[in-house]
C-alpha cells in the first residue's frame, strides 16, 4: 500500500500545483484585460500561455479526479444493479478509462519527441512559447491518469470496500 499513499500524495500535489497556477492565470488575464482597456497596452503573449496552460491544469487534475471518484459517471443507472453487476461495470469503466489515456499517451508520444527536437513554438511576434511542455505534459498526465484507472480496477475487483470508501469520504483520497 506504500505505492498507492504515494500515489495519492502525488495526485494531490498535481492538483493544488493546477489549482495555483490557474489562480495564477486569473491574474494574467485580468491584466491583460486591463492593459488593453486602459492603458491601450495589451500583455502580449496572453492567449499563447493561456491556451497551453488549459491543456496542463487539465492533465495535471485528471488524476485525482480519478482517484477521488469524482469523474463522470451514471450512478443513477449504476445503482439500479446488483452489487455483483455494479463491481463488473465499474471495473469495465475504469479498465476503459485506461485505455483512453493508454490511447492518448501513446498516440501522443511521437508529437511530444517532435515537438522537442523541432524547437516547436505556438505564438508569433513578441512571445513565443514552446509547445513541448504542454505536450509532454500531456504524456506525464495521461499516463499517471491511466495508471490510476488500473488502481481504481484493481481495488474495485480486490478490494471494493477501499473504493466505496473512497467515493463516500468528502476529504479526497484513502489508501
Amino acid at each position: 500500500m506504500f505505492l498507492v499513499k504515494l500515489n495519492d500524495r502525488l495526485t494531490r500535489f498535481l492538483m493544488i500545483l493546477a489549482a495555483g497556477w490557474a489562480f495564477v492565470l486569473c491574474f494574467v488575464i485580468l491584466s491583460d484585460i486591463i492593459g488593453k482597456n486602459v492603458f491601450n497596452t495589451p500583455v502580449y503573449g496572453v492567449r499563447e500561455v493561456v491556451m497551453n496552460s488549459i491543456v496542463m491544469i487539465v492533465f495535471l487534475q485528471a488524476s485525482y479526479a480519478i482517484r477521488s471518484g469524482s469523474m463522470l459517471r451514471a450512478d443513477f443507472i449504476i445503482m439500479r444493479f446488483s452489487p455483483l453487476v455494479r463491481r463488473i461495470a465499474a471495473a469495465t469503466g475504469y479498465l476503459l478509462g485506461a485505455g483512453i489515456f493508454l490511447v492518448i499517451v501513446t498516440g501522443g508520444i511521437d508529437m511530444a519527441v517532435h515537438s522537442w527536437v523541432a524547437g516547436e513554438y505556438e505564438g508569433e511576434g513578441a512571445l513565443r512559447v514552446p509547445s513541448w511542455p504542454t505536450r509532454f505534459m500531456i504524456l506525464f498526465g495521461g499516463s499517471l491518469a491511466c495508471l490510476n484507472y488500473l488502481l481504481m480496477a484493481i481495488l474495485e475487483v480486490f478490494r471494493p470496500e477501499a473504493v466505496e470508501a473512497l467515493t463516500d469520504d468528502t476529504t479526497g483520497l484513502t489508501s
